[in-house]
């Protein structure tokens, strides 16, 4: 996983999967990285090939930690292959992510 900072917009990619083995190392290590105030936070799933629950719950967790007493951060996941999508969709979280593809 690769971690990158632009003042207060946050990058996150290289990330083969998210499961229940490494969803807390990912949340504990993007929220430590949060900047104080955050502006962007995006997510390259370009790279990820499978999202479990765990991963989803993490996801939901950094959503919640960047817009705790913050308005107008915004939370992108950028390129998830469709099966990702679709499990985006069926679990209604595309309603809280913007997910762009590029």
């Amino acid at each position: 996983m690769k971690i990158e900072h632009d003042g207060n917009n946050l990058r996150v990619s290289d990330i083969a999967e998210l499961n229940a083995l490494n969803a807390t190392t990912f949340r504990d290590e993007v929220r430590a990285a949060l900047p104080l105030e955050p502006g962007t936070i995006e997510i390259d799933l370009s790279q990820t090939q499978f999202v479990d629950s765990s991963g989803l719950g993490a996801l939901f967790s950094l959503y919640r930690a960047a817009h705790g007493g913050h308005n107008g951060v915004t939370m992108r996941l950028l390129n998830p292959k469709p099966p990702i999508q679709q499990l985006f969709e069926l679990t209604q979280l595309h309603q809280l992510f913007e997910i762009c593809c590029r």
